[in-house]
């Protein structure tokens, strides 16, 4: 009987032995609006995004030049190309007029807009060149006008208060229209894309392509590629401007397989199949200008515009514009070209 009360005596000394539990530290709250899965996040990805939205702000400029004798139908692939009349007979080119005796630069500028991106894209087109019948250095005037583009820029660059954003008038591609002979290039072919492709990124492209057989296409495009080969002609993409393995691979097979593209332009639309496709009409069908199994006017797009674009900038102001700038210099004695202005100023200094 006396148990119980000696027990409760002891579970009384018990609890006055056992400490009382210590409170927790108070744990600062974490801010409000950060979401705890983005802690350690330092957004780098986002690098791209602000380049993409800085693009759109801006826009960017493409000069094409396109080069050919008349009758190619050099117009009509620009403006297939985008989608767009950007060619001179959106600016009253009258067909009847007569050819020019001498080589003629044309540029056409135009904005094009597309998800909120502006593009000013120029076309200068060549009209004269080829169709006279002694071409003898047909090829100067061009030359020498895209030397003068980059003497623009490189006097654009080397003044003290130069423009935040330089006008960019250089010739980033050369879209050079070889005729559908189904032979072999003709002597001012090579000579042309021989002087010009050390200043300007050239394209071949075999205009009229539905004028020959898939076979007949299929044997030029091998002799173009022969006959650029045995010349020591490089066009673009050339490779020893591939950055990686990657570029190579990719570059290799548009070389190997793609180039010259063969194409045929058109801005007519007809129904085919329940569908608007652009197309030439012929008494044996229409030929779909979008249809690879027709031509390789949708390879020659892509990569022009989808794939190469900014490539094809780059090449243009890191090798091509950099080789004249550096040539400019060392004649120059090492110092930059005497604008207008510093003309003028030293004049007035003697």
């Amino acid at each position: 009987p006396d148990a119980g009360p000696v027990e409760s005596k002891n579970e009384a000394a018990m609890s006055e032995l056992v400490p009382e539990p210590r409170q927790k530290p108070v744990v600062p709250m974490k801010p409000m609006g950060i979401n705890a899965s983005l802690l350690g996040y330092i957004g780098i990805d986002t690098i791209i995004e602000q380049m993409r939205k800085k693009t759109m702000k801006t826009g960017f400029d493409f000069n094409i030049m396109v080069v050919g004798q008349s009758g190619l139908g050099k117009s009509t692939l620009v403006n297939t190309l985008f989608k767009s009349q950007v060619s001179r007979k959106s600016s009253g080119w009258n067909r009847e007029e007569k050819i020019p005796k001498t080589v003629e630069i044309k540029a056409i500028g135009h904005v094009i807009e597309e998800g909120g991106v502006k593009m000013k894209l120029t076309v200068i087109d060549t009209p004269g060149f080829g169709d006279q019948i002694n071409n003898e250095n047909c090829w100067e005037p061009i030359e020498k006008y895209i030397n003068e583009q980059y003497e623009k820029f490189l006097k654009e660059e080397v003044n003290i208060a130069r423009k935040k954003r330089i006008p960019d008038t250089r010739v980033h591609c050369c879209l050079y229209f070889i005729s559908p002979t189904g032979h072999s290039l003709r002597p001012l072919d090579l000579e042309f894309m021989k002087h010009l492709s050390k200043v300007v990124n050239i394209i071949p492209v075999i205009a009229k392509a539905d004028t020959m057989t898939l076979e007949e296409k299929t044997e030029f495009k091998q002799r173009v590629r022969k006959e650029l080969e045995v010349n020591g002609i490089e066009f673009y993409p050339q490779k020893e401007f591939d950055e990686d393995l990657e570029d190579k691979t990719e570059n290799d097979k548009i070389r190997q397989e793609s180039m010259p593209f063969a194409v045929v332009g058109s801005d007519k639309e007809y129904q085919v199949n329940g569908k608007r496709v652009l197309g030439r009409k012929t008494p044996w069908g229409i030929i779909e200008v979008e249809n690879l199994n027709h031509c390789e006017f949708a390879l020659l797009r892509d990569f022009v515009i989808r794939t190469h674009l900014q490539d094809l900038k780059e090449v243009t102001h890191n090798i091509h514009y950099e080789t004249y700038r550096a040539k400019r210099l060392n004649d120059n004695g090492g110092l930059p070209p005497m604008t207008v202005e510093t003309e003028e100023n030293h004049e007035s200094n003697l």
